[in-house]
């Protein structure tokens, strides 16, 4: 445990989301001693995801292809658009499988602590996005915390000149929850219960 290698292998495993440095170990110690069976894999498996994976110039979700698969898919409806705060969430709602149209995401909330203002989200992509006329609905997906709100907020008053519909998740979404962490069922009541934002 003292070569710097493995040190720096608990190091960089410890940043992942849910690891900490005694998580960081245990994990580090799996891959060392199942090198053939899940290291090498593994390693492979995320160089090529590292190549290969790109951010969608229409939505920023993550896909090997761009356009992405949500945006080129053909069953999908264009002209409702769901704003999500990340990809996790957006993962989240295709989990629940209720919702067929297209997706934005933002790239996180506004936020005056962190530093965070409209320039650092992808709101003027989107603003071009519905712009362009083809979007009847915007449904902001957004989490039910402080900076979620205030980001909603500020999506209304950006988009109410465009004469859309937009709706904002209803029942279902606690207050302070996250979308990535509810379960398919309270998702989808959500979708079905969401009501006008105005």
């Amino acid at each position: 445990m003292n070569s710097p290698e493995i040190q720096l292998l608990i190091q960089h495993l410890s940043k992942l989301p849910g690891l900490g440095p005694r998580s960081g170990r245990r994990v580090a110690l799996h891959l060392l001693k199942k090198r053939e069976k899940i290291f090498r894999p593994l390693i492979q498996v995320m160089a090529e995801a590292e190549q290969k994976v790109r951010t969608c110039h229409i939505c920023h979700a993550l896909d090997a292809s761009d356009p992405c698969t949500l945006c080129t898919d053909p069953k999908r409806d264009p002209h409702q658009l769901c704003v999500v705060e990340d990809v996790a969430d957006l993962w989240a709602l295709e989990r629940a499988n209720t919702y067929r149209g297209v997706y934005h995401v933002l790239g996180g909330v506004l936020s005056a602590i962190d530093g965070i203002g409209p320039q650092q989200l992808t709101i003027q992509s989107l603003l071009d996005r519905v712009a362009k006329g083809s979007v009847h609905e915007v449904i902001l997906a957004l989490n039910a915390t402080v900076d979620g709100q205030t980001t909603i907020h500020y999506l209304i008053e950006q988009l109410r000149e465009h004469k859309i519909k937009i709706t904002t998740l209803a029942h279902g979404v606690p207050i302070g929850g996250e979308l990535d962490y509810l379960d398919e069922g309270t998702l989808f009541t959500a979708f079905q219960a969401r009501r006008s934002a105005e």
